[in-house]
């Protein structure tokens, strides 16, 4: 563990690998380059060396390798020369996906049909396509033609590189996690999680997100990488390399493990990670965990058998579940037909007069679907908030429209549990238990000028409240509460996360939220 300026970064053990982002996609103005340097993080230059192997174990032919990527970029000039031809107001009902326009010209120009390598030609041209859709992870279907490459004008140049032992964590005061229902207070809020969660509707927003956000969440889309890291006994595929590929003659199965990385140089160990791109990627998820492990190792001595190398079962195994991790549901976003770049910013606006905010890869519209974007999407939301918070403070106070009971207490408690003299109770919903912790509101006064009853609470179990019910007088009942049981009084300020948990499970049980 090592301090920077008041941060500690938690560097992960040996022999790590990123389950998630794990490159730098261009390091030439990419933030995260600056950092490494600031944090005294080296950098490994992802290397051109690529080599591809058929599914029998030979390696491709260098001379078709050539002429078929060279077909494919062809292909996709095909498809820009197309939507340069269309009219600039384009109807985004008009919009077709990139997969059947790309199908559309590889089959009136005969590419990888008919010719004497056209078996191997069609197998390599599959696996370009995987290749396009691991870097959107998306099927080439859901890809918008018009818009699915709108960030490229500000893509990073530079190479593409690891960080040796994996992207570091930087965290801040130590601060608790809670699965249970929780309330938290704020002026303003900060949302960060990924597009898939705001797809699924998890979140429930009150009062809803305008429409126009809500269509923009729908139209975008939130695609689907996964990964299996294997840690070996020995390095058997060489360290010359980072990273290598396998062909495979079921288009439909195009993106089963079609790209190795290579982690022997930057892990601490002898690490591979086998990517899943699309339809597999999808298809990935049902299986079980020992089947794809099973499935690359049949690939891998396939592949190195021929050539006499023993491949080793691996000493460690992860699978990766994106799709169906409830804090994901899915890997990042990407252009979808009938989106286009302006629901990324939609997807940024504020809502709730500034005091919601929204950051995250797939609210930048320039680096969509990378870490330096979401990275740059929050320091965007930092400058935005402080920019609101001055702004807000330079206001006289008694402009300000301050929400005096921001947990709505008030609206609670009008139909309390239990009320009794002065006090009012909430039990706690999710508990029958006599021990169980309930809220207890006691009316203490009358404020100032008129302005209403002044409220204390506090937090005691059902039995104690039961006890305290049947003292007759609230200078009694007060005594109880003080004396025998020891509890203290507070404002709305002074109730700590228990109280604030209760007060959560409490809302969510009258007002039906989920």
């Amino acid at each position: 563990m090592v301090p920077i300026n008041g941060l500690r970064v938690l560097r992960p053990p040996p022999k790590a690998a990123d389950l998630g982002g794990s490159v730098l996609t261009g390091i030439n103005g990419n933030p995260f380059g600056v950092l490494a340097r600031q944090l005294g993080l080296p950098l490994h230059k992802v290397r051109d060396k690529c080599p591809l192997y058929l599914p029998d174990g030979r390696p491709v032919d260098p001379e078709i390798d050539r002429s078929v990527e060279s077909a494919f970029n062809r292909l996709l000039d095909k498809v820009c020369k197309l939507r340069q031809a269309m009219t600039e107001g384009l109807d985004l009902s008009a919009d077709v996906s990139l997969g059947s326009a790309l199908e559309a010209f590889r089959k009136a120009y005969g590419v990888a049909e008919g010719g004497v390598n056209s078996k191997e030609e069609r197998m390599l041209l599959d696996w370009h396509l995987a290749n396009l859709e691991y870097a959107n992870a998306t099927l080439l279907s859901d890809l918008s033609m018009v818009f699915w490459d709108q960030d490229d004008p500000y893509e990073m140049g530079g190479d593409h590189c690891f960080i040796p032992g994996g992207t570091p964590i930087l965290c801040g005061p130590s601060q608790r996690a809670y699965q249970s229902f929780m309330a938290f207070r704020g002026d303003i809020a900060l949302i960060t999680v990924p597009l898939g969660v705001l797809k699924r509707g998890v979140i429930r927003f009150v009062p809803d997100l305008l429409p126009h956000k809500q269509e923009a969440i729908s139209r975008l889309g939130f695609g689907l990488l996964n990964k299996v890291a294997m840690l070996f006994p020995w390095d058997f595929w060489g360290g010359g390399i980072d990273t290598f590929g396998h062909l495979t003659e079921d288009p439909c199965k195009r993106g089963e493990f079609f790209l190795f990385y290579s982690y022997s140089s930057v892990s601490g160990g002898p690490l591979l990670v086998a990517l899943v791109a699309g339809e597999s990627a999808i298809k990935f998820e049902s299986m079980h965990p020992m089947d794809p492990v099973e499935r690359v190792l049949e690939i891998l001595k396939g592949i190195f058998g021929p050539m006499g190398i023993e491949v080793p079962n691996p000493i460690q195994a992860v699978c990766t579940r994106w799709g169906s991790d409830p804090f994901t549901y899915g890997s990042y976003s990407y252009v979808a037909v009938g989106s286009s770049g302006d629901d990324y910013d939609v997807l940024a606006e504020s809502i709730g007069d500034e005091r919601v905010f929204f950051a995250g890869e797939a609210t930048n519209r320039r680096y969509p679907a990378t870490m330096h974007g979401a990275f740059l999407s929050g320091l965007r939301e930092a400058a935005n908030i402080s920019r609101v918070v001055n702004r807000r403070s330079a206001i006289p106070s008694e402009e300000v429209d301050v929400e005096e009971d921001a947990l709505d207490l008030e609206g609670l408690f009008r139909s309390p549990d239990m009320s009794f003299g002065d006090f009012s109770v909430l039990f706690d919903p999710d508990s029958e238990d006599l021990e169980a912790l309930s809220l207890v509101r006691v009316r203490v006064g009358e404020k100032k000028l008129g302005s209403g009853p002044l409220f204390l609470y506090g937090l005691i179990t059902k039995k104690q409240v039961i006890e305290v019910s049947e003292v007759n007088g609230d200078e009694e009942r007060l005594s109880v509460l003080y004396g025998r049981f020891g509890s203290k009084l507070v404002g709305t300020k002074g109730l700590d996360s228990v109280g604030e948990a209760i007060i959560a499970r409490v809302r969510a049980a009258k007002y039906n939220l989920s």
